[in-house]
């Protein structure tokens, strides 16, 4: 139980209290290449776990929010890249504020895209936020996520469920080529890779840089605060192989980059690609190319940034060159936020609260920016609501590829936003913080109100904590969450109560995988 008084909010521990296979909410109807379906029943009785999932399955259910369009010709269909870092802060690049680092690329890549002020991660740490992100569904409907193991590790058996349909999945319908590139955190068996889950190839690590530490690597925060590649015994693979162990980090950024060039240079303008670029850093231990030391003042975090930024410009360079830039669309944004507890080895997340492992705005809302030129008006920046989740859904609505139906997804179609056609908050009402299966907090408009708290890596409270009342912030004058202002607008708690209340009827959480 928690410490301190029970809240009269609906019961935000979700828990495992009804669970479905280990896939979440599966039903019939829709389509997954015959080879890639009997692929993925295979082991841990996964057969009969999809065939549990087909019976108990409600009525299919359409994305909230997305539409799905009519048919698009393959030569309109437009690429996808997705840039993804691992606890980069909102308040990291020089376009959201930073003082110190240098971000020339990002900063232009905002001046001829848009920049997203209110975008946010799906879960505060690794593991379930690239899960929602790949799926659209928040992590607790498919297991990704865990109250005892927040993440999957090297001696994890788990990873993501064989039912769970991803981007790449969906878009290789439509005939898109996919790659996935950098950390995977979804499961390091043979089973979980990306190639059982969309992807043609990858070329990456399977689960954080700071895992796997060697035997005589030195204890404590030393082999972080001091690293060495050899300190950490994190394999470098292509597809299934290991090509390297332990992975040489100080080149990791420059030879993503490079694979990633390769990619794009390689696919047949006649054919959609769907790229995922999913960083290793500036998640610690921090490592740079030795071209990139020592450039930027804000020390060696400071060069990890800078790094990344170059990556970012080398790749869209390269989508000029190749004609392609006008039908790409290139998202770049962060799991979660910073890990304060890093010290100057960790980011910032600027005037927002808390970072890494919170609910509260500094450990969710992300820098974002959005880049396709003709499409997305240049220079402008959006206050509208945009979760990672919403990826799923607005890449079916501009490749005319289409959303799984025999599921509850949680992705929302922002192609309005993108084109200019939207105002306020955009399609997106609401946005649900989720700490593993538990409900901590919910924005509705400019309010966010708090039910339970818990801190991370050492900030208070150390325990979950419900809070009698709510607190609410109004984010747009608060956004540091400083002023709980619960006492003056009661009718806000309410109408938000009402909204959890609603969202807890149609939710079935799913057994945890990150626990196996």
């Amino acid at each position: 139980m928690s410490p301190v008084c029970s809240c009269y909010w609906p019961i935000l521990s979700l828990g495992l209290q009804s669970p479905h296979a280990a896939g979440g909410e599966l039903g019939p109807g829709y389509a997954v290449t015959a080879g890639r379906r009997l692929r993925a029943a295979r082991g841990l009785g996964r057969l009969a776990l999809i065939l549990v999932g087909l019976l108990v399955a409600g009525e299919p259910r359409q994305a909230a929010g997305a539409e799905l369009h009519g048919p698009v010709s393959a030569g309109q269909r437009p690429n996808f890249v997705v840039i993804f870092c691992d606890d980069l802060g909102y308040g990291d690049l020089r376009c959201y504020g930073h003082p110190s680092i240098a971000t020339p690329r990002l900063d232009r890549m905002a001046q001829e895209g848009m920049r997203w002020v209110q975008f946010y991660a799906a879960a505060p740490v690794c593991t379930p936020s690239r899960a929602a992100l790949l799926t659209g569904r928040l992590p607790l409907r498919n297991g990704m996520c865990s109250n005892k193991r927040r993440v999957l590790f090297p001696d994890s058996t788990g990873g993501l469920p064989a039912g769970e349909i991803t981007i790449a999945e969906m878009l290789q319908q439509v005939g898109y080529r996919t790659a996935a590139i950098g950390k995977w955190h979804l499961g390091h068996l043979p089973e979980y890779l990306p190639m059982q889950h969309g992807f043609d190839s990858w070329f990456g690590i399977p689960y954080s840089n700071d895992m796997d530490r060697a035997e005589e690597a030195p204890r404590g925060m030393q082999a972080i605060f001091e690293p060495k590649s050899e300190y950490f015994h994190v394999p470098l693979m292509r597809g299934a192989k290991i090509v390297e162990r332990p992975a040489d980090q100080t080149t990791i950024t420059k030879r993503y980059t490079e694979e990633a060039v390769r990619f794009i240079r390689s696919v047949d303008k006649q054919q959609p690609f769907f790229l995922y670029l999913a960083h290793s850093m500036p998640h610690v231990p921090l490592f740079r190319s030795q071209s990139f030391a020592g450039v930027s003042r804000r020390g060696l975090y400071g060069d990890v940034v800078e790094e990344i930024d170059w990556s970012v410009g080398r790749l869209l360079d390269v989508l000029v060159e190749t004609g392609l830039a006008e039908n790409t669309l290139v998202v770049f944004t962060s799991d979660n936020g910073p890990w304060l507890s890093q010290r100057h080895h960790g980011g910032s997340a600027g005037l927002l609260r808390e970072g890494k492992g919170t609910t509260w705005e500094g450990g969710m809302r992300e820098p974002t920016v959005m880049w396709m030129p003709g499409t997305i008006p240049a220079g402008t920046t959006t206050a509208a609501l945009g979760s990672t989740m919403d990826l799923m859904a607005t890449f079916a609505a501009l490749s005319g590829a289409q959303l799984p139906t025999d599921r509850v997804l949680d992705s929302v179609d922002l192609t309005p936003v993108l084109r200019g056609q939207s105002t306020g908050y955009g399609p997106r009402k609401h946005l649900f913080y989720y700490r593993a299966y538990e409900l901590m907090a919910v924005r509705v408009g400019p309010w966010k109100a708090h039910f339970q708290i818990q801190g991370s890596y050492g900030t208070e409270p150390r325990q979950l904590t419900k809070c009698d009342p709510p607190q609410l912030y109004h984010l747009e004058r608060d956004p540091s969450e400083r002023f709980d202002v619960a006492a003056e607008h009661p009718e806000v708690l309410e109408e938000i109560a009402a909204l959890v209340e609603k969202h807890q009827q149609t939710l079935v959480p799913a057994k945890s995988m990150l626990e196996n």
